[in-house]
């Protein structure tokens, strides 16, 4: 296994570009792959690259919220004195592999933003306890457990399909499917457990004799060098009252929308997420200092959207997503229908790494298949969210802000997630044939 890892990292360190410039050059592979395969110009396919560039603007925003409010829940005074009481236990590299592994699995089925940002936060904190330490590991350990977040409260297909959801519709008029059958679905919940149980275990077994001393710096407080006056101003920047006030708004408001039979859906999940970090931040002031300290992680999902919402509009409209997508439907039958769904949604991620996008793109061949073979679509919808989930370990979209928080580039995790994925790869595929 160590081989195994070590080989992978030197292919990564010597060929793996920053992950905007893999943006740019799977968006080139695309381009040409179309060329080839459609029957579209080149002008033709500018069009639909330039035709969807912008279109994921509003998605893009509540994913960006996700993140920010994930990470300003992370920077609460209560999360960090958990996180530092949890740190203080811990003595030894095998302990902290092990930790951090179900702490992420465990945050990031609760909300992915949250799981992803403060897994990276214990981690790094772990590596400046023990001083030297196989960084690389933790760091991609961490990451491992956003495997699960498609399968989680927070995943977009699931809580898309358990509301009135156009794409649904479209396929099964008048249908929508409750997280009972979905997140909460035996097949659903057996998947996180074995992950729950067999990512800690890898981790270790991942562990290499290459060692650093890991020095992150703190990031600059910037209400340390604020000077209080008793003004006006400094009485209504810390007072408390706001923030609950607001907190209550948000409950108030998702209770009554819970009330009248609505699901809970991504905007729902920002909500309480936001209010938590309302209520936690405790003062205007402190809100607004996590909320500046957060911003910058979310810099490379801003830039980078509209580039693969541009290739998402390559692949849709030049009918190429089509043509991967049938490959798989035409070799399928009503048992082997979800793990090809599993298979070419993890291919598909590599073009369009977000989980609506996907859903836009390719839920509505995969809905029509499995009304075709008589397979219940929640199981298919699954199908593809774990697909889209699956090949994010090494689709460096979604690292972007644990690198950051990190300090390290992508070829420093790469090899270890490389294993991370073909281990989870087997398991998932496995699960989707058995049940």
């Amino acid at each position: 296994m160590k081989r195994v890892v070590i080989l992978f990292t030197k292919i990564c360190e010597a060929y793996l570009p920053d992950a905007f410039v893999f943006c740019l050059l799977l968006t080139l592979m695309v381009f040409g792959g179309a060329l080839i395969m459609t029957p579209h110009s080149a002008l033709e396919l500018v069009d639909f690259w330039g035709k969807e560039f912008w279109s994921l603007n509003a998605f893009a925003m509540q994913m960006v919220f996700v993140l920010l409010a994930g990470h300003m829940l992370a920077s609460t005074p209560l999360i960090q004195g958990l996180l530092g009481k949890m740190v203080k236990r811990v003595e030894t590299e095998r302990t902290a592999l092990i930790l951090i592994s179900l702490f992420s699995i465990l945050t990031c089925f609760l909300n992915w933003g949250f799981g992803l940002i403060v897994s990276g936060i214990f981690a790094v904190e772990l590596a400046k306890k023990l001083k030297k330490v196989n960084f690389g590991l933790f760091v991609a350990t961490a990451y491992s457990g956003f495997l699960v977040w498609h399968g989680g409260l927070s995943g977009s297909i699931p809580l898309k399909i358990s509301g009135h959801d156009e794409i649904l519709t479209k396929v099964f008029p008048n249908t929508s499917i409750p997280l009972t059958e979905t997140i909460f679905s035996p097949l659903n919940l057996v998947i996180v457990i074995s992950i729950f149980i067999i990512f800690p275990i890898l981790s270790l077994a991942l562990k290499t004799d290459e060692k650093v001393e890991v020095h992150v710096a703190a990031s600059e407080n910037s209400l340390s060098n604020h000077h209080e006056n008793n003004s006006v101003r400094d009485f209504l920047e810390n007072f408390k009252g706001f923030n609950l006030i607001f907190f209550l708004f948000f409950v108030l408001i998702i209770f009554s929308a819970l009330r009248k039979g609505e699901s809970l859906d991504i905007a729902k999940v920002n909500g309480i997420f936001l209010c938590l970090s309302l209520l936690l931040h405790s003062s205007p002031r402190r809100f607004l200092k996590a909320l500046q300290d957060s911003i910058g992680f979310t810099s490379g999902i801003i830039i980078q959207f509209p580039f693969y919402a541009g290739l998402m509009g390559l692949m849709q409209h030049s009918g190429l997503a089509d043509q991967i997508s049938l490959v798989f439907v035409n070799i399928s039958n009503p048992q082997t229908l979800p793990l090809w769904t599993f298979l070419s949604g993890g291919l598909v991620n590599f073009f369009i790494p977000s989980g609506g996008g996907q859903w836009v793109v390719q839920g509505p061949i995969m809905l029509k298949a499995a009304k075709t073979l008589q397979v219940d679509p929640g199981k298919i919808s699954m199908a593809l969210a774990w697909g889209d989930a699956w090949t994010n370990l090494i689709q460096p979209f979604w690292a972007l802000p644990l690198l950051a928080l990190a300090k390290l580039q992508l070829k420093d995790i790469m090899g270890y997630c490389l294993v991370y994925t073909f281990v989870s790869g087997v398991i998932i595929s496995a699960f989707f044939l058995w049940f």
